[in-house]
């Protein structure tokens, strides 16, 4: 994949897949040190722990639909071109969580990619589920927590066309004043 964005899309649509309900995104750069740390945590029905191994593999997947299970390993391979770690813990019945660090001033560093279309495409596609966002720049912090927001919508629904182009201007906005190393102060709620 040539974007991150697109990885942790991929993961995250894993977790929904497995019966999340809350699944929570951190995404820190520490630039000063030169590290990017993402960490993607569900609390889907998670991953036994004799096919943990398994799903690293690119020839296996559990889905009927195709025959290559090629997310989490292509993610992996980014992280470990990138002089990074890649760990994958998972508790059945609990949920699973997908860590990843990469070494930011790499050759082979793919892009972040549109993160605010990558979250505007979850929310859309699914209101029902809770979704925490948190990206910070060199400890400027921009968080979205749906569970806040959908508190404030009083009944309107978080998927409705005003409240996505409000939530998409305004995450938009946060990433681009932490890319600039200005506060974030537009946490959502």
């Amino acid at each position: 994949m040539r974007e991150l964005s697109l990885h942790i899309m991929d993961v995250i649509e894993n977790g929904i897949g497995a019966g999340a309900q809350l699944i929570c995104l951190s995404i820190i750069e520490d630039r000063k040190n030169k590290w990017l740390k993402i960490t993607i945590s569900d609390n889907g029905r998670g991953i036994p722990e004799e096919m943990l191994e398994k799903v690293m593999d690119p020839f296996y997947t559990t889905r009927t639909t195709r025959r290559v299970g090629l997310g989490l390993p292509l993610f992996r391979e980014a992280s470990r071109r990138c002089d990074g770690e890649f760990h994958v813990t998972s508790k059945v019945n609990e949920g699973t969580e997908v860590f990843a660090t990469f070494r930011m001033d790499h050759i082979d560093l793919a892009p972040m990619g549109d993160m605010t279309s990558t979250m505007m495409t979850l929310i859309m596609g699914n209101p029902e589920i809770d979704f925490v966002y948190t990206h910070d720049v060199d400890g400027e912090v921009f968080t979205l927590d749906t569970r806040e927001v959908k508190k404030e919508l009083e009944g309107v629904q978080i998927n409705h066309p005003e409240v996505i182009r409000y939530l998409a201007s305004t995450i938009r906005e946060s990433l681009a004043d932490l890319d600039k190393g200005r506060s974030a102060s537009k946490n959502l709620p």
